[in-house]
């Protein structure tokens, strides 16, 4: 009896655990385990503060970045942060719109490296961290 209750929970936890890494729209686990920082939005929060009138940048490396990105997106990442600012300066120095930048994930830190240089060096200001990254933007724009 015990066995087979042991078989049960382990086929159950299996299913959960499967079911997290294939369903397209799954919840982040470790999201809900963390509170969101000030320098944080969630996807909901662009819509609901700014209506998705954002700059987004992409920090991810460039090969990921032209597969698939936010549309508008623009990539600016630290593998070729000089040729990216360069590129993209007009863009940078005429936005009056907030800024949103978004790695990989939760576990990815490019975004916040990026959010960082961009407030201590070129003194930008209202720039946030998408929390999450490009899955939760996924997870909230599912493809129609």
């Amino acid at each position: 009896m015990i066995r087979n209750a042991v078989i049960i929970l382990l086929l159950t936890a299996v299913g959960a655990v499967a079911t997290q890494y294939l369903h397209p729209r799954a919840p982040m686990w470790h999201q809900s385990l963390e509170p969101i920082r000030d320098d944080e939005v969630t996807p909901a929060d662009v819509e609901k503060r700014w209506h998705g009138d954002v700059l987004w940048i992409d920090a991810r490396q460039g090969g990921i970045y032209d597969k698939e990105h936010i549309p508008g997106a623009i990539l600016l990442n630290e593998e070729k942060l000089d040729a990216l600012l360069t590129q993209h300066f007009e863009v940078l120095q005429d936005n009056k719109k907030p800024i949103v930048i978004y790695c990989d994930g939760k576990a990815c830190h490019a975004s916040r490296k990026m959010r960082e240089y961009l407030v201590e060096h070129l003194a930008m200001n209202d720039v946030w961290v998408l929390t999450g990254g490009w899955p939760a933007w996924k997870a909230a724009h599912p493809a129609k």
